[in-house]
Order: structure tokens, then sequence, then C-alpha cells
């Protein structure tokens, strides 16, 4: 390979000298941390640990709705104390508690670790958008989410791959060391963080309401139209292989191909995706498109209901490719809505109210979407797309109304609330 080609290699994979680098570096080790703890958590747990799939169920369920609450609050912190501590400090804490894991025994430990590990996730999610909003200018804030999802896309294959040893292992050692390993990881990220100029915190004025995101009304009716997109992600990671398995004759193992062809795409082709979706109207026309695709890919999944295995294959392939490309578009229309909306003094405070209705919408997914596709077959597919449809029909004139909003919330502060 010639230099020149492994130059423009080099420049394409890893960005100019600036805050992007330490971004991208934080983001791809907490993801690989990531990929390594959610890969051996749930076989840990039952197998080593020696709690039933059910308490299982339950304690995850329970953090996850801790975890709802730590979001605004965090922006809000992030806000005013500056957001490159809160993060950092956020993945320290994720850090030591993941190492935390490997000493449970019961189902109380678990369930107080597992919601003290979720809440610092919100709060590190809701610190890292307003520390990419004030590292990057406004043009280029959601090229540089795109770019970091690509990373963070390579760095959870790599974590799940790496645990697929301790899986194989089956060992309560295996399972430990892997933890472990996961935590360092967090702790790069963490120290990655504070190699990111500082950006300036944003004290909270004393005749303004402190919690103006939550007073946006359009702007959380947005947060509600995403959280439906949004639910395309557990629709295939959690509802897709269930609905395989259940209502066709198609091997199971064609899921891991669907599910290559997925980080793959998204690794790709997610920056190209986001361009020109840096102002609201172009990140409220990719909502628009994404739920078009949605539906799209809906509707080709219940074709696959029942029908031969040749034909089930073929238009579960076409399913995936349809839905990872709606996938890219609601990501980067998010990126583009949660930060073009957003007030420069509450940039934190909006991605942690975004970054809720996300958390919400996985939450919610897993029982929405395996009870219809599961339960009602290709009915359920098609009610599932109808609602993507809606969701994304529903954003543009929803954005607009936000946009309108946007100057009177960030130039009109009341009282105190």
């Amino acid at each position: 390979m010639r230099a020149g080609t492994l130059s423009n290699l080099w420049r394409a994979v890893v960005p100019e000298p600036g805050p992007v680098r330490p971004l991208a570096v934080a983001a791809l080790t907490s993801r690989i941390g990531r990929g390594l703890f959610y890969t051996v958590l749930p076989l840990y747990l039952t197998r080593a640990v020696g709690l039933p799939a059910g308490q299982v169920g339950v304690g995850l369920t329970v953090a996850s709705l801790v975890g709802l609450a730590g979001g605004v609050p965090a922006g809000y912190l992030a806000d005013i104390l500056g957001p490159r501590g809160l993060r950092a400090a956020a993945r320290t804490a994720e850090a030591l508690l993941l190492c935390g894991y490997a000493v449970i025994g019961n189902f109380t430990g678990f369930l107080v670790v597992a919601c003290l590990v979720t809440l610092f996730e919100s709060a590190g999610l809701a610190a890292e958008g307003a520390l990419i909003a004030g590292s990057v200018p406004s043009g280029k804030r959601v090229a540089t989410r795109a770019y970091l999802r690509s990373i963070t896309n390579a760095g959870w294959s790599v974590g799940a791959v790496v645990a697929g040893g301790a899986l194989l292992e089956d060992t309560r050692r295996a399972y430990v060391v892997v933890l472990l390993v996961a935590g360092a990881c967090y702790l790069a990220s963490a120290l990655a963080t504070m190699r990111v100029p500082a950006v300036p915190a944003v004290p909270r004025k004393s005749d303004g309401p402190r919690w103006v995101a939550l007073r946006d009304r359009p702007f959380v009716v947005l947060t509600l139209l995403n959280a439906v997109l949004g639910m395309n992600l557990g629709l295939f990671t959690v509802a897709l292989p269930l609905f395989i398995a259940a209502r066709t004759d198609v091997p199971v193992a064609l899921y891991s191909v669907l599910t290559l062809i997925n980080t793959i795409s998204a690794t790709l082709f997610q920056v190209r995706v986001s361009r020109g979706t840096d102002t609201v109207p172009g990140a409220a026309a990719a909502a628009l498109r994404a739920g078009v695709l949605l539906a799209g890919c809906c509707a080709l999944f219940a074709l696959a209901d029942g029908q031969p295995v040749w034909l089930a294959c073929v238009v579960l392939v076409a399913g995936c490719a349809v839905h990872v490309t709606g996938e890219l578009y609601q990501a980067a229309g998010s990126w583009g809505l949660s930060f073009e909306l957003a007030p420069e003094h509450a940039v934190g405070q909006y991605q942690g109210l975004f970054g809720m209705g996300r958390d919400l919408g996985q939450i919610l997914t897993p029982v929405v979407a395996t009870s219809a596709m599961v339960g009602w077959g290709w009915a359920g597919c098609l009610a599932l797309g109808v609602m993507f449809l809606a969701a994304g029909i529903a954003t543009p004139p929803a954005a607009r109304w936000a946009q309108r909003r946007t100057g009177a919330v960030a130039g009109v502060q009341k009282a105190p609330a």
C-alpha cells in the first residue's frame, strides 16, 4: 500500500489534533468497556452469582428507571459547573462500580450496584452532549456526533468479541476479569476526557427558571417523538431475534448475519447520512425519512411471518438493510434537533432531557415490540410500522413549533423554579 493511501486512511479514521481527538479516545475506550460489560453481565449474574433470571430482569428494569432520573439534573450540573469534570467524574464512578459487580453475592447488592451504574451512565451521557456542544462549533456538532458514533460502534464490537472468550470459558474468574478490564476501560475514558479543553460553566442567572428544558413544551414533544423513533434499536436487538425464532422457520443463526450487516453499515455510513442534519429543518427531514424507512422495514419483517425459508431470509435481509438506514437517519436527526434547539445556557439540560426520552423508549421497547412482533406476527409488525411512520410525520411540524419557541426560552427568564 502506498504511503499516500495510508496517509489518507489515517486522516479518515483519526481526527485532526484538537478536542475531537480526546473525545474520540474517551468514546472508544468507554464503548469497549460497555461491550465487554454488557456481553457478560446476564450470564455472570445468573451463572456465577446465582441469581434467577427473573430477578436479573427485574433488577435491570428498576436500574433503568432509576437512570432516567439522572439525565436532567446531571445536565443542569454540567451547565453550571462545566461538563468536562462531570463527565470524567461519572466515568470514574462507573469504573469503580463495575468492579463492584465482582464482589456482589445477592439480589440486594446487585440492585444497588446496577442502579448506581445506570445513574452515573445517564449523568455521563448528559455531560458528554454538553461537552461536545461546547468543544466544537455549532455547524460541526452533528458531524462530530456521527464520527463518534462510528467509533463507538467499532468499540462495542471489539468489546463484545473479546468478552466472547469469557463466555466460552464460562467461569466466575473469567467473568470477573472481564468486569475489571471493563472498569479499566472506563477509567481510561475518564482520563481521556480530561484531555479535552475545559468548557466554561454557565452560572444560572438568579432571575431565570432552573428547569428550562422541562418547561419547553415543544421540545418535550420532540423528545417523546424521538423516543418512539429510537425504539427501532430495541426492535432490532430484542424483538427481531425472538420473532425469527418464533414466527419463522429461518435458522436463528441468520440473526448474526443481520447484526453484522447492521454494525458494519452503522460504522461506515453514519457520517455520510448525517450530512445536512446540522440545522433544525435538515434534522426534522432526517427524522421524517427515518419514520418512513422504519415503517418499510416493519412491512418487510411482516412478510417473513410464516413464509418459506428462502423467502423469509430474503425479506429479513432486505428489512435489515432498510432498518439500518432508518436507524442512521434517526440518530442524525436526533443530534441535530437536540443541539440546535438547545439554548446555549442550558445545553446540558436539553441533552439530559433528550437522553431521558431515548432511555424511556429503550425501556418500553422489549415489552411493546416483542409483544407485537411475537404475539401478533405480521399484524404486530405493521402496527409498529404505523407507529414509526406517525412519529416521523409528526416531527417536522413539532420541530417548527420548537424552533419558534427556542428564542423565547433562551431570552426570557422568569423567577426561579
